[in-house]
This record gives C-alpha cells, sequence and structure tokens, in this order.
C-alpha cells in the first residue's frame, strides 16, 4: 500500500540510523580489532535477520531455493558481507572517520562505470562530466584540497575506502540481477558472509569476547547498520509513491555523519572534506538527473511511435 508520508518516516529513520554507523565503526574499533568486530556484528545482524524471517513467514521460502540459488547466494556473501566490510572496517581503522565517510560514497559512481561493461549501458558526455565531478570530490577529501604538495593521511586506507565502494557496486549489480525476496537473500548471504568471517578470524586473528564497550558497539551496528535498517528502508520503498522521492534521501546521510563524527568521535571536520563531499554529491544527483531526462526521452519517443 502507497503512503508517502510512511515512506519519508521509514526512510528518515533508516538514514539516521546509517548516519551513526562511521561513529560507530571508529568508536568500536578502539575497543575490538576490525575481523573481531566484523565477526561479532555479523552474528548479530544474522539473528536479527533470522527473527525478521520468522516474523514475516518468510522460513518456509529458504525452502524453495535449491543448489544453484545457495550457491548464489554463497558469491555474493563473498562480497557482502565478507568482503565489503573486511575492506571498510579496515579503512575506518587506518583512516580518520570523516575521510573513511566521505570516500565511501563514491560507490554510486562506481556502480555507472561498473553498468557499462556489465549491464551494457550507454554513457553519455554530460555523464562523463558528472563523473569527473565527483572524482574531484574524492580528490579533494583525499589530499585534504592540498593540490600543490599532495600528501595522502593514510595511503593503504584511501585504497581500501575506495575499493570498498568498487566492491559495494559490484554486489549490488548482482544483487539486482537476482529476483529472490531481498530479506531471504540478505539473511542467505549472511550466513555464506559469517562462515568467511569466521574462518578469517581463525587464520589472522582470534574469536574472543570483546570488552563492555566493543560489545556495545558490535551489538548497535550488528543491528542497525546490517541488519534491521535494510528492512526498515525496503518497507520506505514499498510505500514510496515513486523510488526518486525516497533514494535521493539518502545523500543526506553523509553530511549527517559528518555531524555525528564531530559530536560523539571528536573529530575536528576539516573545510576539504565537506567541499569535497558536496562535489562527489553533486555528481551523483547530476548522474541521476540526467538518467531521469533520459527515461522521460526514450518514454515519450516509445509513446510517440506507439501513436505512429
Amino acid at each position: 500500500m502507497k503512503n508517502q508520508s510512511k515512506a519519508y518516516l521509514f526512510a528518515f529513520i533508516a538514514i539516521f540510523f546509517w548516519s551513526t554507523v562511521g561513529s560507530a565503526f571508529k568508536l568500536s574499533l578502539r575497543s575490538v580489532s576490525f575481523l573481531q568486530l566484523l565477526f561479532f556484528a555479523s552474528f548479530v545482524s544474522l539473528v536479527v535477520l533470522g527473527c525478521i524471517l520468522l516474523f514475516q513467514k518468510k522460513i518456509k521460502l529458504l525452502r524453495q531455493y535449491g543448489t544453484q540459488g545457495l550457491g548464489y547466494s554463497a558469491i555474493l556473501g563473498l562480497l557482502n558481507p565478507f568482503g565489503y566490510y573486511v575492506v571498510l572496517l579496515k579503512a575506518y581503522d587506518l583512516l580518520p572517520a570523516q575521510e573513511a565517510v566521505a570516500l565511501n560514497y563514491i560507490w554510486p559512481v562506481t556502480l555507472v562505470i561498473l553498468s557499462i561493461p556489465i549491464l551494457k549501458q550507454p554513457i553519455h558526455l554530460r555523464n562523463v562530466l558528472a563523473i569527473l565531478i565527483s572524482f574531484a570530490g574524492t580528490v579533494v577529501v583525499a589530499t585534504h584540497g592540498k593540490f600543490s604538495s599532495i600528501h595522502l593521511s593514510n595511503t593503504l586506507g584511501v585504497v581500501l575506502a575506495l575499493s570498498s565502494s568498487l566492491i559495494w557496486a559490484s554486489f549490488w549489480i548482482f544483487n539486482v540481477k537476482d529476483k529472490r525476496d531481498e530479506v531471504v537473500k540478505l539473511f542467505l548471504n549472511f550466513v555464506f558472509g559469517f562462515i568467511y568471517i569466521a574462518i578469517a578470524n581463525l587464520i589472522f586473528s582470534e574469536i574472543k569476547i570483546p570488552d563492555q564497550n566493543g560489545i556495545i558497539g558490535v551489538i548497535y551496528i550488528g543491528f542497525f547498520e546490517m541488519g534491521i535498517t535494510f528492512v526498515v528502508w525496503l518497507k520506505a520503498l514499498q510505500r514510496s509513491e515513486t523510488t526518486a522521492r525516497i533514494t535521493n534521501l539518502i545523500y543526506i546521510s553523509p553530511f549527517l555523519s559528518l555531524i555525528f563524527v564531530n559530536t560523539v568521535v571528536g573529530e575536528k571536520i576539516i573545510p576539504s572534506t565537506i567541499a569535497g563531499l558536496t562535489l562527489l554529491v553533486t555528481g551523483i544527483l547530476m548522474q541521476q538527473y540526467f538518467s531521469a531526462l533520459d527515461k522521460r526521452k526514450n518514454s515519450i519517443l516509445s509513446q510517440e511511435n506507439g501513436h505512429v
């Protein structure tokens, strides 16, 4: 049932919690290693998603997916939660939270670039301009706006933050092709992802119960970053009259995140971060505007051809 008021309510709840996660990552990493954080947070998320499936009476859907479906979930689980969060959390471990937040938001641009060869989508000169504006924003954030003497705060951290967007965009493309129920897909992805994460901890780290601060952090991240917030966002999309009314709101999140990074983590937000993030989001919104124009143009041409 479409209800735009409820759609906005669900969207703002999701955006609020997603905006706090960067700060939660940074604070939790003071108490627990990034692999241990991912292990416990993904376990919490797995429990949360399992409870949601029970509540929505979708457990029976798990039996409908055969070996092929499970194999696909095994691949997607390798991308997300395993690959994406391993890379992202290590980036947060190495970088100031404001840099990691801003650089991670290049993923919509990466998605467009990957869609060209994978989904065979054409690209126009104006789209290239929008992409270049977004990339200019990432350069401003990564270099702190000091172009004369380029110096990255942590080269590996910057590379990892940008790489996380590549992994997320790849996951998004393959996930779109998967027509199974969204919550069921996410649960199965986390089943396999949790297995990969557990193996990584046994090989490269250890599994031990975090201290009190670490426990609060992993529960919060598992619940709000990886678990229920995704379902709340889905509800917003389902109740919205158009997806555009909701999806464009997500770009409030990085700016709201900077407020939490400043007030909760205690980082001073430097002007280059705000300037770079503004450029990045401007390029993304331009890209979406051009895509909407193309769709409208194609719709008009289809209607005209239908009348011929």
